[in-house]
């Protein structure tokens, strides 16, 4: 089974520069989760979504880099059932002309 959550956005603090620091930024993240779907065993995407958001809002982070490699710990620690993670962090607003992102794929087989 695989469940995709696309386009979720909210705005939190993350990135290096001093404006970064201060003023929050939207952030969109892309998820597609494959796991082993048994019956009355399913990952909640709500759970996923609320996991993310809270997580970066808390965290301030400085590098999507450290974002992203603790958001996929964090998840996939939680769900064990799940097979692959590819996780995608954007920041839309940050250079005039383009969006940047970081993505990373994890498998566990």
């Amino acid at each position: 089974m695989t469940i995709h959550i696309e386009e979720l956005t909210f705005e939190c603090i993350i990135g290096i520069l001093d404006f970064e620091r201060v003023t929050p930024q939207k952030v969109i993240i892309n998820l597609e989760i494959e796991y082993n779907f048994e019956q009355d065993n399913f990952i909640d995407y709500v759970d996923i979504i609320n996991l993310i958001e809270e997580q970066m809002i808390e965290k301030k982070y400085e590098l999507l880099e450290t974002a992203i490699e603790e958001l996929t710990q964090k998840i996939i620690s939680k769900y064990s059932k799940i097979t692959k993670l590819n996780l995608k962090i954007s920041k839309p607003n940050i250079i005039k002309n383009a969006k940047v992102s970081i993505s990373k794929t994890y498998f566990t087989y």
